[in-house]
């Protein structure tokens, strides 16, 4: 009798084998009004399907209460390690008391990846991320994952911090197989692989959904290339399931005070994924969508 292969995740989810899924997911909740706006205005019309909230920043009571009267949103954390726009700054959620390592000299969080590489000791880094998850369950979010703001929960140091929390919490992360190697060189980060291999083969281990693909070039267009440059992003997706992010916020004063060098990619990410120009292009393409409430609960026990 021939072998029957392991499911790929796709399938765990309902979908065929071989078809291609989008996690379209909003990053930045919770950053400012105006990504709460167009954050969640995206996330109630579609095609995006979930998104996650920055709890050090200003704006997370907005979110969190967006949140309390919305229980049918699907919510996450996005782990907070930097502040770094120029006017617009927030700190940890722990106090800069308990985590010194991660202030800079105006009181806050690092603006670069680099600062926090070189600075920010390890137990540090895992109080303040503690923290972040543990204000947003006690605000009465319900946390169906976790996933790092900037990408600096995947410098090696803190790579098994990510792991450990998604384990302790229970939920899912962002999480890729290393074989997604084109788009790991597009994101710097293929000189990661052999520490991203060990940490996805662990989590893969204990249950944990592992996506196929994903794309972040989200923010990168110019005005008047969003629909050609999204387009390009979709017809880039993996056969599996892959995670699409966008950081879909509401154009206006405040938004380009705060993101001067992203406001208009923002705003069309908004428009696009918060409506029928990324649903048709979704549709035309035959990309299914899903959130990540779904791969939650395929984790053992849930």
């Amino acid at each position: 009798m021939p072998r029957m292969s392991k499911p790929r995740l796709s399938e765990q989810l309902g979908f065929g084998r071989d078809e291609t899924v989008a996690i379209v997911h909003v990053d930045d909740l919770g950053m400012c009004h105006a990504a709460n706006e167009g954050g969640f205005a995206a996330l109630r019309n579609g095609p995006a399907t979930c998104g996650s909230i920055m709890v050090p920043c200003p704006w997370f009571r907005e979110a969190a209460d967006i949140a309390a009267r919305e229980p049918g949103l699907d919510l996450g954390v996005h782990l907070t390690l930097n502040a770094e726009w120029e006017h617009y700054r927030w700190g940890p959620v722990a106090g800069r008391s308990e985590v010194p390592s991660l202030v800079d000299a105006q009181g806050y969080l690092p603006r670069t990846t680099l600062e926090v590489l070189q600075q920010a000791k390890p137990e540090e880094v895992e109080i303040e991320l503690r923290a972040q998850v543990q204000m947003a369950l006690e605000a009465g979010i319900d946390v169906t994952h976790i996933d790092t703001h900037m990408g600096t929960c995947f410098l090696p140091p803190f790579l098994p911090i990510y792991a450990k929390l998604a384990r302790e919490f229970d939920v899912p992360v962002f999480a890729v197989g290393t074989a997604d190697e084109a788009e790991l060189k597009r994101r710097g980060l293929l000189g990661l692989k052999e520490v991203l291999a060990p940490l996805v083969e662990g989590l893969a281990r204990d249950g944990f959904p592992i996506m196929d693909g994903f794309c972040a070039e989200s923010l990168e267009f110019k005005v008047g290339k969003g629909e050609k440059h999204n387009g390009r992003r979709l017809d880039d997706l993996v056969s599996g399931v892959n995670y699409l992010i966008c950081h879909a916020a509401q154009g206006g004063e405040e938004l380009h005070t705060v993101t001067p060098d992203s406001d208009h990619q923002r705003d069309f990410e908004r428009e696009y994924y918060g409506g029928d120009g990324g649903r048709k292009a979704l549709e035309s393409r035959g990309i299914r969508t899903v959130g990540m409430r779904e791969l939650r609960s395929l984790l053992p026990g849930r």
